[in-house]
């Protein structure tokens, strides 16, 4: 009996596998990476935006591994997800820090998702397209506690007591990445390419721990995008493997960010498709000219050989690159003095004010909004401000822009 209770205590203090503490790091490191490589190709990419479509063999392999280490239901995760682009930064987002604080959302980030998923109303809208077959039904999404409960015992069969340490990793792995740091940080801090009335943040440029999600201001830009990197630098892991599937045949790329033409591209003739180039790369366009506003106004520093500090410096050109609906009231007055200081931004900032005119009116009368094109640049060469000229040429190049692209979609 004595050497019996000593065989469950040494299977208890070890499980079966008897693993070397640096095997069970890198097992966890494996799972929780599997974790959030499930959640931003399948959840994210694939459901909720629609980016790429997945094998039925790859959907399901994901759908069970997400029951067994989060306990999430695809409607629910998606609905929730759709919500926050639907209303972003605004009443209804379920997870705004900017709403709730971002204290709030990165301790209790799943608590508000758990408040939205529990919203019948919300998964009605917004939670459509998404699985609802037998196992979602009657397993994935009745059943949540029970998966996470399986792993829980698999990792303690496997590891002993250890494996209750290794499990708590794997439960706390995306409340803190997705639910905190993602949801959290990405409307926080960090870099923005893009700005706009539902811009993001990048975090950091290389998206390898949390799968790509890192860049998540990029995903605000061009939601319906399969590749969230866009920049030459950055780094989108979630990407890498959704190349290694397309090859073999296990998924369909439907949508790709556009990419705007190069400086060196050669010039056109204004055209139905140039004014389709600048719409579908409006953001590429917004982000090019307010390239193009700063450097008019370090060239107009350089004429008054006037100099002013380097932080000042920095937050006029701040200001020069952001939406003006994302300006609050001083940022607003701020810009105004900026223009009254130096003539030349007047021009420079009218073209960003037509611009937005432009893809408003493509909708109603396109060959009004050619007809604006074609002034636009037409004021641009007349106003005498060479980094205007450019910017409103460079403008004729966009009838090349590359939209989306795909691969053949799987069996």
């Amino acid at each position: 009996m004595t050497q019996m209770w000593q065989s469950i205590l040494q299977f208890l203090a070890d499980g079966m596998l008897a693993w070397r503490p640096w095997q069970i790091v890198a097992y966890t490191a494996a799972t929780t990476h599997l974790t959030i490589v499930a959640v931003t190709i399948y959840l994210h990419r694939c459901q909720a935006h629609r980016a790429l479509a997945l094998h039925a063999a790859v959907s399901h392999a994901f759908r069970f591994w997400l029951w067994l280490a989060t306990g999430m239901a695809t409607r629910e995760w998606v609905a929730v997800h759709r919500k926050h682009h639907a209303c972003c930064e605004r009443e209804g987002d379920p997870h705004s820090p900017q709403l709730f604080g971002i204290r709030r959302v990165l301790l209790r980030g799943t608590e508000l998702y758990r408040a939205q998923a529990r919203d019948a109303e919300t998964v009605r809208r917004y939670g459509h397209g998404t699985p609802d077959d037998w196992l979602e039904r009657h397993v994935y999404g009745a059943l949540p506690w029970q998966g996470v409960g399986l792993l829980l015992v698999a990792d303690v069969a496997m590891f002993g007591v250890i494996g209750l340490t290794v499990w708590g990793v794997q439960m706390l792995w995306i409340p803190v990445t997705a639910a905190g740091i993602v949801n959290g940080i990405g409307h926080y801090l960090g870099y923005r390419s893009f700005d706009g009335p539902t811009a993001a943040a990048n975090i950091v440029p290389w998206g390898i721990v949390i799968g790509g999600e890192e860049l998540h201001g990029n995903h605000h830009a061009f939601p319906t995008s399969a590749r969230l990197s866009v920049r030459w630098f950055e780094v989108d892991i979630g990407w890498a493997y959704i190349r290694i599937l397309a090859w073999a045949g296990l998924a369909h790329v439907r949508h790709l960010a556009p990419r705007p033409p190069t400086r060196r591209a050669p010039a056109a003739a204004l055209c139905a498709a140039t004014l389709d180039g600048i719409i579908a790369c409006r953001e590429h366009v917004l982000r090019a000219h307010g390239q193009m506003a700063v450097r008019v106004f370090r060239a107009e520093l350089r004429q008054a050989q006037a100099w002013i500090g380097m932080r000042e410096r920095r937050r006029a050109e701040r200001l020069l690159r952001r939406d003006p609906d994302t300006m609050s009231a001083d940022e607003r007055s701020a810009l105004d003095a900026l223009v009254e200081r130096h003539d030349a931004l007047a021009p420079a900032l009218r073209m960003r004010a037509e611009l937005r005119q432009l893809w408003q009116e493509r909708q109603v009368d396109p060959r009004a909004a050619l007809a604006r094109l074609a002034g636009l640049c037409e004021r641009a060469e007349r106003a005498g401000v060479p980094a205007l000229r450019a910017f409103a040429a460079h403008l004729h190049a966009y009838g090349q822009c590359r939209g989306t692209s795909g691969t053949p979609p799987p069996a």
